[in-house]
């Protein structure tokens, strides 16, 4: 007589998952399965409802509708303590740690399992998971000094020492180098011979390649499919997230007719905690390139191009501009973003903070544009004509999702923030354009758009500097590519033919090790 075939069910099972905010659906009847074993890929755009949907399996957030299985079990998870019950553990892109406590520390605070704290066991059980798993870490290392691929490691190894056997990771690889992300995915590997079932959030489709077995792609809050990686291809989980064919291009064109533009030389300054913030910063950037800025989050990039603007005030150094009419030289150290304009330097700044210093939340697109021009107006009565053409225009190119141009942008999703704010500074026609991660937030579409306008305005003989964190693009769309690290300069490459591994090496190396290996002069500038 025949055997009945063994059930087997999922690590992890969603039927009909929903949620809203108010008039907004996150997600809409989602399903999706997790087997045991394996490395699931979460796909899709900025705004595709891929956090929030795993939000709630972590039990930050509860469902509006649906049920979770767990090993073909139905739970309900209303709280982080209900999805540990379960064994689930969600590592966030931002960390929750406390760096004046040692990783161990870290490690245990909040479990309480019945026995008593001692912390010479919990430093034992801690290396014991780095020397199954693979990581590098020293259990009494404390927090604030280490790297951020280690304070990453701290977090991965709560959920661990609780017994998690699903894992969720946030973006895991958004402030990695390429090293330190190919550490984290052999870690991974090695979890999923142990059987641990993991879910990797992202975006970054050469990633989702690498390291997963399936993936499952959100598109506007709904499950449109869940395929076999080694059955897929770049172009199509493209199609499939965006709902279209794209071109995933960027056309580099060489340099000609290149001009001195920004000539930066020996800048220092320090943080709001007054940290070093740039030391001894020195490079120059010309008309007609795109001069690449890579470093790991909090180098030192965001106060650089606000020195630059005009809007931080560094304590050394000097900001020269070459003005394109007439080649004269104006030093715009201790000077406003006023004072700039007023001398009639043609400067764009896309700041990291979109409404706290680039636009006004509380006003329309077309008001958010005309601030670019509004002084040529005579009191109050301000010329919006040209201004709301101009919004219209970039409304139409950049696809913004709006149901009008009086619509407040503090309404608007951060991607269509976003498309505003490039858009504008763009229009400006400056002689120099800075942008810190202009696609963040942008789905994938979106953000070819603005490399290609980027790369128009640097065939309009334009300087462009450009801050971003996907190496990638960077190599891609860049001329130059200035590394920092710590605040300062460890590298200055050409980006046709600079290899992904040595940036990265760049992010972590210092400046007098980069400088021995002849990535920049002694003095701190260019080779």
């Amino acid at each position: 007589m025949a055997q009945p075939e063994e059930l087997t069910f999922f690590a992890l099972e969603l039927k009909g998952i929903s949620k809203a905010f108010g008039t907004i659906r996150a997600n809409s009847n989602v399903d999706l399965e997790l087997r045991h074993g394996e490395i699931l890929a979460l796909l899709g755009e900025n705004g595709s409802g891929k956090t929030t949907l795993m939000n709630m399996v972590a039990g930050i957030y509860y469902p509006d509708d649906g049920q979770i299985f767990v090993d073909g079990e139905e739970v309900v998870i209303r709280s982080p303590k209900d999805a540990y019950k379960h064994k689930i553990g969600m590592i966030h892109q931002h960390f929750k740690l406390v760096d004046l406590f040692t990783a161990a520390e870290n490690i245990v605070l909040g479990v309480n399992d019945g026995s008593r704290y001692d912390i010479r066991e919990v430093n034992e059980r801690v290396r014991e998971l780095c020397v199954r798993y693979g990581f590098n870490i020293d259990p009494k290392e404390k927090i604030h000094e280490m790297s951020v691929s280690q304070k990453q490691t701290v977090e991965i190894l709560k959920v661990l020492y609780r017994g998690a056997e699903i894992l969720i990771l946030d973006e895991p690889t958004a402030v990695l180098t390429p090293q330190e992300t190919a550490n984290l995915f052999s870690v991974l590997r090695n979890m999923k011979k142990d059987g641990k079932s993991i879910i990797i959030i992202t975006h970054k489709l050469h990633e989702v390649l690498s390291i997963s077995d399936r993936v499952a792609v959100l598109r506007k809050g709904e499950h449109i499919a869940t395929v076999e990686t080694s059955q897929t291809t770049e172009g199509m989980l493209t199609e499939m997230m965006v709902g279209k064919k794209i071109t995933l291009n960027i056309d580099r064109t060489e340099p000609h007719d290149t001009v001195e533009r920004l000539r930066v030389e020996g800048l220092c300054g320090v943080n709001a905690d007054g940290l070093t913030a740039l030391d001894d910063v020195s490079f120059t950037a010309y008309g007609g390139e795109i001069l690449g800025i890579a470093g790991i989050a909090g180098s030192g990039q965001r106060e650089l191009l606000e020195a630059i603007a005009g809007i931080y005030g560094p304590t050394a150094g000097t900001v020269t501009y070459r003005d394109p009419k007439d080649g004269a030289e104006v030093n715009l150290r201790k000077k406003t973003p006023l004072q700039i304009r007023e001398l009639g330097v043609r400067l764009s700044f896309v700041p990291e903070d979109r409404l706290g210093m680039g636009l006004v939340g509380s006003m329309d697109i077309t008001d958010n544009v005309m601030l670019r021009s509004y002084r040529s107006g005579r009191l109050m009565l301000l010329n919006r004509q040209d201004p709301k053409k101009l919004a219209e225009e970039i409304v139409k190119e950049l696809e913004v999702a709006t149901p009008s141009l009086r619509t407040p942008v503090r309404r608007l999703s951060g991607g269509n923030v976003q498309k505003v704010l490039v858009g504008r500074e763009i229009a400006s026609a400056p002689a120099l354009l800075m942008a810190a991660y202009p696609v963040r937030g942008l789905d994938i579409n979106s953000s070819y758009a603005i490399y290609n306008l980027l790369n128009q305005q640097k065939e309009r003989g334009v300087a462009v500097i450009f801050v971003g964190e996907d190496l990638d693009v960077l190599l891609a769309l860049c001329d130059r590519i200035m590394v920092l690290n710590s605040g300062r300069v460890t590298g200055i490459v050409d980006a046709r033919t600079v290899t992904k591994e040595d940036v990265g090496y760049l992010m972590t190396k210092s400046h007098d090790g980069a400088a021995k290996e002849g990535f920049i002069s002694e003095g701190g500038g260019e080779k």
